[in-house]
């Protein structure tokens, strides 16, 4: 089928009318419709250059305007993916002849997309941004004075906004699964709670064993690390995974994240602690796993759903190999620790490999999510799961929350927070209404597991590859099994497409053992 495009103007209502009885008629319709969602993706890619400008540069007093402009944005491309017109196209398009396999998979999950949009009026949808930036704000200001007081007016207001859209959008059982839907397809309390109740059940098991042998050393990451030295390391090691720096960039935020205004302009940000060289490492490892995804989407497809990220639980999977299964990783180590060491000699001179090695995989419980270790850090998202679904379901207000924070991160981890700004603060997402959103971290790192055993599996010598600092077959794997095919599959389909299998917890407890089973030496333990 070929790309012609239809201009805006030129008659999108006249074209719905139309009926598809030759394949001119449906190339016609087809790109109508291909001209709607690549303007709505025009708009919310802008509105995406205002957010990603609102955490990196823009100036306190910007906020109020900032948050209008964003609502007027994000009402906009609502308006043009729900009205009937749209509708229309799309509804003429399925079944049509001519399409060609991927058209039909693109005309079939837009009209998914359609049905669920059109639950939400624009108004809410203006509504819900304009709260996003009044919540940001208050969540920076609250941060600052690490006082939860500060940011709980506004989160109240956006839990009743949360709540409202659930409703709009409709569930069968708990009003978080209409939530959590929009993040992981198909997720739901009742898929979710077995695999938090293994969590519960499984990995105590693990981290006693590990309690009980001689505890590693991370002395190393908590030295004097200047930010200028830390940030050339940073893009040396994303340079060296493949991120495309002509079509990315990196900057700094408070909190690090990855945002795409195209295949061709990904950016990634992270936070620098000049006392604690973790801190940046991981993070720009881990969103440089996000970018890598976001560039590796077909840029024919821009604006559709094939040119679009399956779920946040595949994207977390992309972010977590790479941090985790190859950051993490003796390979990775060998490979990049000499360069390490000659930039930061004072620091690491005198400690070895091996000695870096383990201190990369500490386990011990930990307030900080982001700093946390693979292990415990399935508590501090099944600690924020157990709060959201009490928030959403209303048997927990907002101002109750870093009294019920600090009494689950006592139970499951034994850690107190000291103050809001280690606790309850410490996570940007519920500023921007993300609730759903902390699940898809844990189901990202089980697919990230099962991907990479695949992935030895498939790609011949691959940790000797990233021992000898050759990264590109396991990128080029990964675009092929996973980036190129958009929203194509399911996660669940995309999964057993790579691996033969649905997702199993079983693969990340087994490369969970064998990782930890070295650094702690477990294999004598009982």
């Amino acid at each position: 089928m070929q790309n012609v495009p239809v201009p805006f103007s030129a008659g999108v209502i006249e074209l719905s009318k139309l009926k598809a009885t030759t394949m001119q008629d449906t190339e016609q319709l087809y790109n109508a419709w291909k001209t709607i969602m690549q303007k709505a993706a025009d708009i919310n890619n802008a509105a995406a250059v205002l957010g990603w400008d609102q955490e990196v540069y823009m100036p306190p007093k910007g906020a109020e305007f900032r948050g209008r402009q964003l609502a007027t944005l994000a009402g906009q491309a609502h308006e043009l993916l729900t009205s009937d017109e749209f509708g229309n196209l799309l509804h003429k398009l399925t079944g049509a002849p001519g399409l060609n396999d991927v058209a039909q998979n693109n005309v079939r999950l837009s009209l998914e997309d359609y049905e669920k949009n059109k639950k939400l009026s624009a108004a809410f949808v203006e509504e819900v941004s304009r709260l996003q930036s009044e919540c940001f704000n208050a969540w920076i200001a609250a941060k600052t004075q690490s006082d939860f007081r500060i940011f709980a007016p506004s989160l109240t207001k956006m839990v009743a906004l949360k709540r409202r859209q659930a409703e709009l959008l409709g569930y069968k059982a708990h009003p978080y699964d209409a939530l959590l839907d929009e993040y992981e397809k198909g997720a739901t309390v009742s898929m979710l709670d077995p695999i938090f109740e293994g969590i519960k059940a499984g990995m105590p098991l693990m981290l006693a064993k590990i309690k009980a042998a001689t505890q590693v050393s991370n002395d190393c990451f908590h030295q004097h690390y200047p930010k200028q030295d830390q940030w050339d390391f940073g893009i040396e090691v994303l340079k060296h995974m493949g991120f495309d720096f002509e079509a990315g960039r990196q900057d700094y935020s408070e909190h690090p994240f990855t945002t795409t205004f195209a295949p061709t302009d990904v950016r990634l940000t992270t936070h620098v602690n000049e006392n604690n060289f973790a801190s940046m490492l991981w993070s720009c490892i881990h969103e440089g796993g996000h970018g890598l995804y976001e560039q590796g989407l077909p840029e024919e497809q821009y604006g559709l759903p094939l040119g679009a990220a399956v779920s946040l639980g595949i994207h977390e999977s992309q972010s977590r190999i790479w941090e985790n299964c190859i950051g993490r990783s003796k390979d990775f180590w060998s490979y990049f620790y000499p360069r390490l060491q000659a930039r930061f000699p004072r620091q690491l001179g005198k400690t070895d490999v091996d000695t870096f090695f383990k201190a990369t995989n500490k386990v011990a419980p930990s307030l900080i999510r982001i700093e946390a270790d693979e292990l415990t850090y399935h508590f501090h998202i099944l600690i924020r799961y157990e709060i959201e679904k009490a928030l959403i379901e209303g048997t927990l207000e907002t101002e109750g929350i870093p009294a019920r924070w600090n009494e689950l991160y006592t139970k499951y981890l034994g850690v107190m927070p000291a103050d809001d700004k280690s606790g309850a603060l410490q996570d940007v997402h519920w500023s921007h209404g993300s609730f759903g959103y902390f699940p898809t971290y844990t189901l990202g790192s089980f697919y990230a597991a099962q991907f990479y055993e695949q992935a030895k599996t498939d790609i011949p010598g691959l940790p000797e590859q990233i021992r000898n600092g050759r990264f590109k077959p396991l990128l080029e794997w990964l675009r092929e099994k996973v980036h190129i095919h958009g929203r194509r599959y399911t996660s669940e389909e995309l999964c057993e497409r790579i691996t033969g299998k649905k997702l199993d917890a079983a693969f990340f407890m087994k490369y969970a053992e064998e990782k930890f089973g070295t650094v702690y030496d477990l294999s004598n333990s009982k």
